[in-house]
């Protein structure tokens, strides 16, 4: 009898060790060196140690969906968490396109204490019921610059005409480009470097970070400090998974993505600065023009755009009054 029960023990220990764990893929499209791809490895590491039921799969650089697909992906149930961005959720909630504007926010602070208050609590809420998409925290991609493959003098966004500048899918990043002066050419993130060494394109923008984890300084001439996107993105799930999860898994889940987001941003701010510092010593030309041209450029382009009119006009200034 003893050994009987013996086995039977045995069995059920095994059965139980043998039970597949919560499979949760994780798909961003920054490079793998990035800030932002190093984040989900802590997500990972965070939520594995207090949720081990959790089987945590990473995808930076697009391995898994190429860039601009996975919310698609999210929505159709194909993928479970990626780091959504502000000009995704605007391609299916129009009234958000605001948040894609040049210029809106100050700097790091500003866009931080904006996505943590109220105002994020209602984008957030509002991006859960139309698009069945849970923010669960958002982080700083950092505040994007101008990299040019040749150096010129650049004072006003009308120096930048007729320079084919790489920008993300979709008609607000092209917007964004407009608002530069530049023409705006989409193209995925893991094409650029290539494109840039080839002459494809005359330059490409992002955050000082991004540049350098993508090694971009090798294949490029100059840097323009113009400051055009202060850039949130978001640690978000598919909601249809998030919502089979227990309350105590949720729980987890948030703040292992709200750690990993911190961690992201202390680094980002401090590598920013790091990186600026060292660009000359990288080869890369820096200009800091007077900003104001480009903000009045900025003013002119959104105020006669089509796409803008769906804007949320209260928005810009809720925004503004963040302090």
């Amino acid at each position: 009898m003893r050994m009987l029960t013996a086995v039977v023990l045995a069995a059920l220990v095994n059965v139980c060790w043998a039970q597949p764990k919560t499979v949760l893929r994780f798909s961003t499209a920054a490079p793998p060196p990035d800030f932002l791809s190093r984040s989900l490895a802590m997500f990972k590491t965070e939520l594995e140690k207090s949720a081990p039921e959790f089987d945590v799969q990473v995808y930076p650089g697009s391995q898994l969906f190429r860039q601009g697909t996975e919310v698609p992906a999210l929505q159709r149930g194909n993928l479970e968490m990626s780091t959504m961005t502000t000009f995704e959720v605007a391609q299916q909630v129009p009234e958000f396109g605001v948040f894609n504007r040049a210029y809106l926010f100050r700097d790091y602070e500003h866009a931080a204490k904006t996505f943590n208050g109220p105002i994020g609590k209602r984008y957030g809420d509002t991006v859960a019921q139309k698009m069945g998409i849970v923010i669960l925290a958002p982080t700083y991609l950092g505040t994007r610059q101008v990299n040019l493959r040749a150096a010129r003098d650049v004072k006003a966004p009308a120096d930048l005409a007729g320079v084919k500048m790489r920008m993300p899918g979709g008609p607000e990043w092209l917007l964004l480009g407009q608002a530069l002066g530049v023409t705006p050419t989409p193209m995925g993130m893991p094409e650029v470097y290539l494109a840039l060494q080839t002459g494809v394109i005359d330059g490409q923008e992002n955050p000082l970070t991004i540049l350098n984890a993508a090694k971009f300084h090798e294949v490029t001439k100059q840097v323009v400090m113009t400051s055009h996107l202060v850039q949130p993105v978001f640690f978000c799930v598919a909601k249809p998974y998030y919502d089979k999860l227990s309350t105590e898994q949720k729980k987890k889940l948030a703040d292992a993505a709200v750690h990993a987001a911190k961690w992201n941003d202390d680094q980002r701010l401090a590598d920013e600065q790091k990186v600026a510092d060292g660009l000359a010593a990288k080869g890369l030309a820096v200009s800091r023009p007077d900003l104001a041209p480009f903000r009045a450029n900025a003013d002119k382009v959104y105020g006669s755009a089509e796409l803008a009119k769906a804007w949320d006009p209260k928005l810009a200034d809720e925004v503004a009054a963040v302090r």
